[in-house]
């Protein structure tokens, strides 16, 4: 049987899952990561903790395996970046997490001195701290650490670097472009952005495709040396990429920590949308060369996160899986809206200065009408970018795929097909991100000839029609867009 390893690498945790030839899961290993919050709105993680959940993830599949993998797939949480030294492989810093806001101000800066055109025409984003650059440029400028021995990464280059014992310092086109530092139209760092955000270009990872050669593993490796690392995107390109979402107009969500929505648009680099970030969904090699492939892509920063404030925060629920049968309890929120702006808003908002709220409280609000109303906020976030995303690429919504732990509430999912007005379809595997990462690997290494090949193994085990009448659902979303409105520009008011 022919065996590839996924590591996926989160936000809140680090997964190992083993895929055979037919894209079936066989094993699979999980630790969680410890958030840091030293300060309001800055989030860190340890990257040596980081690798230690990656071996001992790989460690626990491994150990079950008859023989060695075939190939290694990496997926990763994004825009986090990582600074360490080369020599001894130490981290510098904590790292940076994609959900820290600490450079803020900075990023309104820049965009006060007009440079917001330029960052949209080179990288498709937005002038926004969740992205790398803004939170490299901080690393830079308050630590003394730079010269030839610093090397910067997002996770997947950091994973890379130890798994080949620090043979190769390498990411992914998909990853680069979420730093701002990328060109997506020329295919390299922009040399301008570098400058820009005085980060020294020597310091950046090699961009390779996103399926191909990353080096072998080290002796070290938890799955022994020599095994090819050949499949490597952030994890909702690799999500886009496991839902078999090759097509132009396919469009997919993960309910993760927070919720993103990617749709494939084709060869051709689009021009920016309002509101909606502009990144490529993968690069492959084709017969004259890597080829891109461009997605559009609505950035959501709380959906797991608003679960687990519930959870730990308030005390709502135990645990996640109560959310659900909670919200059930009630057939309404009787007006009341939750705008997890918890970290600011993003798409198609992009403010870092929106703060969470709760609006519409009465004496009978109780448990239950929070709880769906956090369900419901899934479903208006969501919309709220496919409505920006429709308008950019100039067609409709077909349908939409779906993944990720929240993905798993059935109510919710109706919800969701019926503000869309299409059909909602979830996966036999969930773990899109993980089972992306293993169809990019099995690409390279020849085991899976082709991506309509790779389609073949993909089959939904939900589909969901739309109601008829969307006459509630639109009432319901009116008041949403009025709730968002009090949230926007608190802190900075």
């Amino acid at each position: 049987m022919t065996v590839i390893l996924a590591i996926d690498a989160g936000t809140t945790s680090v997964r190992t899952i083993a895929f055979d030839e037919s894209a079936r899961p066989l094993a699979a290993a999980r630790r969680e990561l410890t958030q840091y919050f030293p300060r309001p709105g800055w989030v860190e993680h340890d990257a040596a903790e980081i690798y230690r959940a990656v071996e001992a993830t790989m460690a626990e599949v491994c150990s079950g395996l008859s023989e060695a993998p075939a190939a290694i797939g990496v997926t990763n949480q994004r825009e986090t970046v990582i600074r360490w030294a080369k020599s001894g492989s130490a981290p510098l810093e904590p790292a940076i997490v994609w959900q820290d806001r600490r450079t803020a101000a900075r990023c309104a800066e820049l965009e006060a001195l007009g440079l917001l055109p330029l960052v949209r025409e080179r990288t498709g984003l937005v002038l926004d701290p969740y992205f790398s650059a803004s939170k490299l440029e901080w690393l830079f400028r308050h630590s003394d650490a730079a010269g030839p021995d610093v090397a910067v990464g997002t996770v997947d280059s950091w994973i890379i670097w130890n798994l080949t014992g620090g043979a190769v310092h390498a990411t992914d086109a998909t990853n680069a472009a979420r730093t701002m530092l990328f060109d997506i139209g020329a295919l390299a760092w922009s040399a301008e952005l570098c400058e820009l955000f005085s980060v020294p270009a020597a310091a950046l990872p090699e961009v390779r495709p996103s399926s191909g050669s990353f080096g072998v593993t080290a002796p070290s490796a938890p799955c022994g040396p020599g095994v090819p690392i050949c499949g490597v995107a952030g994890d909702q390109q690799a999500a886009l990429f496991g839902q078999a979402a090759f097509e132009p107009g396919d469009a997919k969500n993960t309910y993760g920590t927070g919720s993103f929505v990617l749709m494939n648009v084709g060869r051709t680099l689009p021009e920016p949308g309002e509101g909606i970030l502009t990144t490529l969904a993968w690069l492959l090699e084709g017969p004259g060369g890597p080829e891109a492939t461009y997605a559009l892509e609505g950035a959501i920063f709380a959906t797991g996160a608003t679960v687990q404030w519930l959870r730990d925060g308030l005390g709502i629920i135990g645990a996640a899986s109560e959310l659900e049968a909670l919200a059930g309890q009630c057939d309404s929120t009787g007006g009341v809206y939750l705008v997890p702006a918890f970290t600011g808003l993003g798409s198609p908002h992009w403010d870092p200065n929106a703060r969470g709220a709760i609006v519409g409280l009465t004496r009978g609000t109780g448990r239950p009408e929070i709880a769906r109303a956090a369900v419901e906020a899934m479903v208006y976030q969501t919309r709220d970018v496919v409505c920006a995303m429709t308008a950019a690429a100039g067609t409709p919504l077909v349908s939409l795929r779906v993944d990720g732990g929240a993905s798993a509430m059935e109510s919710m999912l109706q919800l969701q097909a019926d503000h869309l007005g299409v059909p909602v379809r979830r996966p036999k595997v969930q773990e899109a991100s993980a089972l992306g990462a293993a169809c990019l690997a099995g690409l390279a290494a020849g085991v899976w000839s082709s991506t309509e090949e790779i389609a073949q193994h993909t089959q939904a085990d939900l589909a969901l029609e739309p109601a008829a009448d969307r006459a509630a659902a639109d009432a319901a979303y009116a008041g949403w867009s009025r709730a968002v409105e009090r949230s926007r520009n608190w802190a900075g008011a």
